[in-house]
């Protein structure tokens, strides 16, 4: 796919006039489900909105500031599946559409710079950012584990890590951007993964 007719061409989403505006669980999930019917990539949603939700929740947010970053992570992919031409615009309009906080969607236009052309900024940005990718690929090896993620090793992540074979269309180097930019250490993100990701579906 071409990465310039993925940019978004702007870097300001939504309207600060919005600021606190979510949906409610439930009408996030009618949304993932009516635009979504590849259940592989439900489950990545799920997990990476699980993910952020936990971390919010580790750094002692609020619980109003957790459900906006379990909203970006769950809603992150939400037209890849129908529209993979226009990945990001769709999902992106239709929250601007439904007035949400601009946070959330910056998060979500964020999530892969190199393709849609924004800069993460906000720790909800970089976080989603770091996210995404790590958690297909350490999904990816739960699934080749016949305990899953009992036992599960940062080292047997990092080991499928540098496998460039294994999860081929997971990006590497936007594992390695993400966690520059979150200033992250590789290990600390992957044992958070490891953690989480377990009670996530």
């Amino acid at each position: 796919m071409n990465i310039n007719q993925m940019n978004l061409g702007r870097s300001v989403f939504g309207s600060p006039e919005n600021r606190g505006n979510v949906i409610s669980n439930e009408e996030a999930f009618l949304l993932l489900h009516d635009w979504v019917s590849n259940p592989k990539l439900i489950i990545h949603m799920q997990q990476v909105g699980h993910l952020m939700r936990m971390y919010a929740k580790e750094m002692g947010y609020s619980e109003e500031t957790q459900h906006m970053w379990f909203l970006a992570g769950l809603l992150h992919d939400a037209d890849w599946d129908k529209w993979p031409e226009t990945h990001c615009k769709k999902i992106i309009e239709e929250l601007e559409s439904r007035n949400l906080d601009p946070e959330i969607i910056h998060a979500i236009a964020s999530h892969g710079p190199k393709y849609f052309g924004v800069n993460p900024e906000t720790e909800m940005d970089k976080m989603l950012y770091a996210f995404d990718e790590l958690s297909g690929l350490t999904h990816a090896y739960s699934l080749m584990r016949p305990e899953g993620y009992q036992g599960m090793e940062v080292k047997g992540v990092k080991k499928r890590l540098k496998d460039k074979t294994f999860a081929a269309q997971v990006s590497r180097e936007d594992i390695a951007d993400a966690c520059q930019r979150a200033e992250m250490e590789l290990d600390d993100l992957i044992q958070f993964v490891i953690n989480h990701q377990i009670h996530a579906v």
